[in-house]
């Protein structure tokens, strides 16, 4: 088996984002690592849900920890070939699960990326989805109100970032226009578009004074931003800091998980969405979300092929 682990971009969090994790012996460390970076227990936290989980510095901290806390039951399992991509902040989280960062510095640097979006970020601006129109043409529609392709996430799905009220008449636009799918998402940063370039510059010096990892061996490692392989990793670094200010093309990140022969995909972190667009790109593997499962046994039987 070939495994896929995709790691979850923000929007999904929820109240039970860590039941799965939150008794497993593995995941302590990673609890306790984000308990002083979030003012409580991350656990605590989710349970008690409000808007927080959604402000930026927050949801990127958790949906990190997600993916990392999850990541220990697919570590133990001992899968025999793997492959990490993450969506968004997950990218750093991705890092985390290659052996390239330890959980703590992924954590630490999720605050200093989201703080960095935040200082950049001009109020009133966010991302919209739409889907059910050829890229090239929201494309076309979203710069004519000064939007910005964030995400290619298929040939007829995207993201797009710019003013709320452009984004809100663009939506308008594109559901005239045919599309089947056009709102605008719980997130009020304008990610992966040239409005927050300045947050590139800042992450980029949080990037180079944080500590590196050489595992020896690991998984496969594909850029967020292109679906590369990761092979140098100043090269790699560079791009998890590009990435923050230029369009992610997430469709070529699940082509190069179908190129490297994955018949199996889970992703890690809240939600299902990362699954479901899985599901479509790779539609002979099976692919499931790590919340699909009520129990860690469940997951490792799966895992194992049991």
């Amino acid at each position: 088996m070939t495994l896929a682990v995709l790691l979850s971009g923000q929007g999904g969090q929820h109240a039970g984002m860590f039941d799965l994790t939150a008794d497993h012996p593995a995941a302590q460390t990673v609890f306790a690592e984000a308990t002083p970076l979030l003012g409580a227990d991350p656990r605590d936290l989710v349970r008690s849900g409000g808007p927080r989980l959604h402000e930026n510095r927050t949801g990127q901290i958790l949906v990190c920890a997600a993916g990392l806390a999850a990541w220990t039951i697919v570590a133990a399992a001992r899968p025999a070939r793997v492959v990490v991509a993450g969506y968004s902040i997950g990218d750093l989280a991705a890092w985390g699960c290659a052996g390239r960062f330890a959980p703590g510095t992924v954590l630490r640097l999720a605050a200093a990326r989201a703080e960095a979006m935040d200082a950049a970020a001009a109020p009133g601006h966010g991302l919209a989805g739409i889907r059910g129109l050829p890229v090239a043409r929201i494309d076309a529609m979203a710069r004519a109100r000064g939007c910005h392709l964030a995400i290619r996430n298929a040939q007829d799905s995207v993201v797009v970032g710019g003013e709320r009220g452009a984004l809100e008449a663009l939506c308008a636009e594109a559901l005239a226009a045919g599309a089947q799918r056009a709102v605008l998402l719980p997130v009020h940063t304008p990610s992966h578009t040239p409005l927050i370039a300045a947050a590139t510059g800042r992450f980029r010096e949080n990037l180079a004074e944080a500590p590196g990892l050489r595992p020896r061996e690991g998984p496969r490692l594909l850029s967020g931003l292109d679906g590369a392989p990761v092979f140098d990793a100043a090269a790699g670094l560079e791009k998890l800091a590009l990435q923050i200010s230029r369009t992610i093309d997430w469709a070529a990140c699940l082509e190069a998980a179908r190129e490297d022969g994955a018949d199996a995909v889970l992703e890690l972190g809240p939600g299902h969405a990362l699954a479901t667009m899985a599901r479509s790109a790779l539609p002979d593997a099976r692919v499931h979300a790590i919340e699909d499962f009520r129990s860690v046994a469940g997951v490792t039987d799966w895992l194992r092929g049991r």
